[in-house]
């Protein structure tokens, strides 16, 4: 009897063990570990790696000498509430259900409702990633939803979280809490917020070293306000308060980068894992930082908010040891959406039917003869009179006032014109027709965030007589 008791439980020990076993799938050499670090209001010209000589940030530039930079990489967006909701959703800002930052969404009190949710049922890169037993988790910046309700991280693939829920919380970085899970986590104003998220990457990695993660690291520096904790290394240069404070701000934050390319080289886990690194969107002169003084955006025509590349081109590098072979760099076009497809060919899944972007994966490991182009590159926004933007090829299209009902195209050639200083829509109208039909393709009508004049009146009459402000 003894013996049939023992057996039984042995059994289902076994079982259970399985069980355990095809729940948390172990790394390969073909599905990787991926951490994904997203800064925050970093420009194009910030890291070392695109040109800054004067802020260091030699553990960002490492990853781009040990593996990829992307020159022509682009954020989802101008601004960093629509840029989130394009990486997670793998659509563009035509498409994804977030277009603007929360202040901008029509008939929506963020103050008794919180930031606009996606929908729970929103496919997501989290998703793909956890559907193939990843370990997932966002740590940082969310602003997609509020905690245990509707775009709660968990409904929308992450395990796990721990961070700020919404865009006005991530704006102090000593705040008297932030979440874990759909639980407060009281602290005491006194810590900086991107010290907790460094740790808590740490621990992550730590607790998931003999299993397949993956991270999205979602942090808030170099965004306003500029009050790190120290302005080291720049305590002795002869600049003002403010830009030694950012500029310690991204080397605070390079090294923690640091740590984490550390920590996975100690574990063993370098040759298992994908580190990408970018930004939510370009520079922005705020908190007391002007663009010009580190020449923030490479000479790039625009800022935060704004049409122009300025906005939306961003550093995008990325590593993965014996894989991605050191020193590449590549011209190969890529945007936010993309990386929801990319993860679906990581993980050898397949991508929602529903998706903007291109599985990167063919660039990543140097086989550009097998990389999938898009057709266009499509970004808007209803600010400073709405706007809409649209690469395609070496054209770049911004389309002007289109929220005022009086659109004006401005055609640029990415070749030889990248500051964007010469407009030849006149000279090209062909181009400017088809960039005119891109664009009407490329827009769904959206009533929280509405773009064009009739959806204006239609989501708020008041609105229809004035193009949408900027977010404060």
């Amino acid at each position: 009897m003894q013996l049939k008791k023992f057996g039984c439980v042995l059994a289902a020990t076994i079982v259970i063990s399985l069980f355990t076993a095809t729940a948390r799938c172990q790394t390969s050499d073909d599905k990787p570990n991926v951490i994904f670090i997203l800064s925050d209001d970093l420009g194009y010209g910030d890291v070392g790696c695109y040109g800054q000589k004067q802020i260091l940030t030699p553990n960002i530039d490492k990853i781009a000498a040990e593996g990829i930079l992307f020159t022509q990489a682009y954020s989802g967006s101008p601004l960093c509430g629509p840029s989130r909701s394009t990486l997670v959703t793998g659509l563009h800002t035509g498409h994804t259900q977030i277009r603007h930052n929360p202040s901008q969404a029509a008939g929506w009190d963020r103050t008794a409702q919180g930031d606009p949710p996606l929908n729970d049922d929103t496919p997501t890169f989290a998703k793909i990633y956890k559907s193939a037993g990843y370990a997932t988790a966002i740590i940082g910046k969310w602003g997609l939803g509020v905690p245990g309700q509707a775009g709660s991280p968990d409904r929308l693939g992450f395990e796990y979280f721990f961070g700020y829920d919404s865009h006005v919380a991530a704006h102090n970085y000593y705040p008297d809490h932030l979440w874990r899970n759909a639980q407060k986590v009281p602290l005491d104003k006194k810590t900086y917020s991107n010290d907790l998220f460094a740790s808590e990457s740490l621990k992550f990695v730590r607790e998931h070293k003999d299993h397949a993660f993956m991270a999205y690291l979602s942090y808030t520096i170099p965004h306003q306000p500029l009050n790190p904790p120290s302005l080291a290394p720049y305590e002795g240069k002869d600049w003002p308060v403010k830009e030694k404070a950012y500029a310690a701000m991204i080397t605070r934050m390079d090294t923690d980068i640091g740590k984490l390319l550390d920590l996975l080289k100690e574990l063993k886990l370098d040759e298992k894992t994908l580190v990408i690194f970018t930004s939510d969107n370009g520079a922005d002169s705020a908190g007391g930082h002007k663009i010009p003084f580190f020449d923030s955006n490479a000479g790039l025509r625009g800022k935060k908010q704004t049409a122009y590349e300025g906005g939306i081109r961003v550093p995008f590098v990325a590593r993965w040891p014996g894989h991605i072979p050191a020193g590449q760099k590549t011209e190969q076009l890529a945007a936010f959406w993309d990386f929801l497809p990319t993860s679906a060919e990581l993980v050898h899944a397949d991508p929602p039917t529903k998706t903007d972007g291109v599985s990167l994966v063919p660039t990543l490991l140097s086989h550009p003869e097998k990389q999938k182009q898009h057709e266009y590159l499509y970004w808007e926004l209803a600010a400073n009179g709405g706007y809409q933007e649209i690469r395609i090829g070496d054209w770049k299209a911004d389309i002007l006032q289109v929220s005022e009902g009086s659109p004006k195209v401005e055609l640029y050639s990415m070749k030889g014109d990248l500051l964007e200083k010469h407009d030849v829509a006149a000279e090209h109208p062909d181009t400017v027709d088809q960039i005119k039909r891109m664009a009407s393709e490329a827009h769904t009508p959206s009533a929280m965030f509405p773009l064009l004049p009739d959806e204006i009146a239609k989501a708020d009459p008041k609105l229809s007589k004035r193009s949408p402000k900027p977010p404060k």
